[in-house]
């Protein structure tokens, strides 16, 4: 969604950073830049000109223009600055579910992802925080709302309260609130019904239903697509019911990403969390730093850390690293490694997140080089005999042939597969020494949380950074690069 922006954002920090001097017009000539690719992002017009006022202030200071970089440090300055945009004034802290049983409200408009949205934050709350969890559809207009609710709290392992048929919305709220006392449940969730558009209807039955339940989060969720309508009704249902978060969905979508850099500037509710996609685990906290250094294009690495840490099973990260350690490298361990990356959001969810990477996604799709190059390997890995993967230097000209029809594949793919493989196992025999090992094992303990932990298991922000950048040092000057090998992919037919 930021894609556009942090394409025209990266276009005038580099012609800044080349730059060995900067003059106070310099600096305003490249802020009247970044002022139109804000608008063109649908960043709503005062917060645009805030933000570019605040840059410029600091930035044509002496302490900028004469420092050694300067270009870096305006780079720095407009960082912060929209850390500042996103943040806003006081930390909201995590979500207010101390004394259970804690109502959680969701409200918003119709077809803006609520239900969904109620699923996947739910799903949330059981994984990583070990809460027990009910939810309550209270949509008695939109046929099937409360059976979409309930398919959904079977898929994540949730609990929904039973549905009766004729009650009213705020029957069902003192249903849930009874059967959640008595259950002994943390958090509920009260999904409520929706509109194509804010009327007195909609406004009075959430009101109502707030009287009764007095919930201790009212969160909103607003689709991401709508530009600045979002911000809009964001304002009018905090001005009539009170909001006290707001949760923006398909962010994962092409629309312009205003929305979320207008929101908390605009209506002063922090924004909890982004809805990436629509599978149940698409749900990201937003992070103003993270998101800020994804826009900028200096990737995300705690994110990215955070992914393995879901994809990774511990004891599969231990027994990685003991392969790792002895050298170890065959086709399984490429095989279950290709399956990480398609399992992490592929090569570009993948590039999105790494320092420095932002460019080469573009150049990547180019060239052609997408997940069905990933798909392919993994079907021609499949199509070898457990000897052969466990032994890639036993394959002749005939297996070869075998295994390329096996997979409905050429040999030259194969032999570039092959190629790759050998290059990646050098790497690995070279980190399997002293040198490399520390930061492989600092990694690897970091995604699969060692033993009796779980992942990441007491690691701060700042040392799953520095573990990152350890690992990113391995790849040579440039910091975190591609194994050599994936230089053997070949073209998209």
């Amino acid at each position: 969604m930021f894609e556009n922006l942090s394409e025209r954002l990266s276009g005038v920090f580099e012609r800044l950073t080349k730059q060995g001097s900067l003059s106070e017009e310099d600096v305003k000539a490249a802020l009247r830049e970044v002022r139109v690719a804000l608008l063109e992002a649908d960043v709503s017009l005062p917060v645009a000109r805030k933000f570019v006022k605040d840059v410029q202030e600091k930035a044509t200071g002496q302490a900028v223009t004469k420092s050694v970089t300067p270009g870096q440090q305006v780079v720095k300055i407009v960082h912060d600055e929209l850390v500042e945009v996103l943040k806003g004034e006081g930390d909201p802290g995590d979500l207010k579910i101390d004394s259970p049983p804690a109502p959680i409200l969701m409200v918003g408009l119709q077809g803006s992802g609520k239900t969904t949205t109620t699923a996947k934050i739910a799903k949330r709350l059981k994984d990583r925080e070990g809460k027990r969890v009910l939810m309550a559809s209270l949509d008695v207009n939109r046929p099937a709302a409360m059976e979409q609710l309930q398919i959904l709290g079977q898929q994540v392992g949730v609990d929904t309260l039973p549905i009766v048929k004729g009650e009213t919305p705020v029957q069902i709220a003192k249903r849930a609130k009874t059967q959640a006392s008595l259950g002994g449940y943390d958090v509920y969730f009260l999904d409520t019904a929706g509109r194509l558009h804010i009327d007195q209807e909609l406004i009075q039955q959430a009101a109502d239903v707030r009287d009764v339940v007095q919930p201790r989060e009212t969160l909103l969720v607003v689709d991401g697509l709508t530009g600045q309508v979002a911000v809009e009704v964001a304002e009018e249902f905090d001005d009539k019911i009170g909001v006290s978060g707001v949760v923006l969905t398909r962010m994962d979508g092409d629309g312009r990403g205003g929305a979320a850099l207008s929101m908390r500037a605009v209506t002063g509710k922090p924004i909890r969390f982004v809805g990436t996609g629509e599978k149940v685990d698409a749900l990201e906290e937003f992070d103003p730093e993270r998101i800020a250094g994804r826009i900028l294009g200096m990737g995300d690495i705690v994110a990215l850390v955070e992914k393995a840490q879901e994809t990774l099973e511990a004891e599969q990260a231990e027994r990685m690293l003991k392969r790792l350690q002895k050298g170890q490298f065959n086709m399984n361990d490429l095989k279950s490694q290709l399956e990480q990356m398609l399992k992490m959001g592929g090569m570009e969810g993948l590039m999105g997140m790494m320092p420095g990477m932002g460019k080469m996604k573009g150049q990547m799709a180019e060239a052609g080089m997408d997940d069905t190059v990933l798909k392919r390997q993994i079907a021609l890995i499949n199509s070898m005999t457990k000897k052969e993967r466990a032994n890639p230097q036993i394959l002749q000209a005939s297996r070869k042939k075998r295994i390329a029809a096996g997979a409905g594949l050429e040999v030259s793919e194969l032999n570039k597969l092959l190629k790759q493989h050998r290059q990646m196992s050098d790497m690995m025999k070279k980190l399997g020494k002293k040198g490399g090992r520390n930061a492989l094992k600092q990694a690897l303990g970091m995604m699969g949380g060692g033993k009796g932990g779980a992942p990441g298991a007491g690691m701060d922000e700042k040392a799953l950074q520095q573990a990152a950048q350890q690992m990113g040092g391995l790849g040579g000057k440039g910091g975190m690069q591609l194994p050599p090998g994936l230089s053997g992919f070949g073209r998209k037919k």
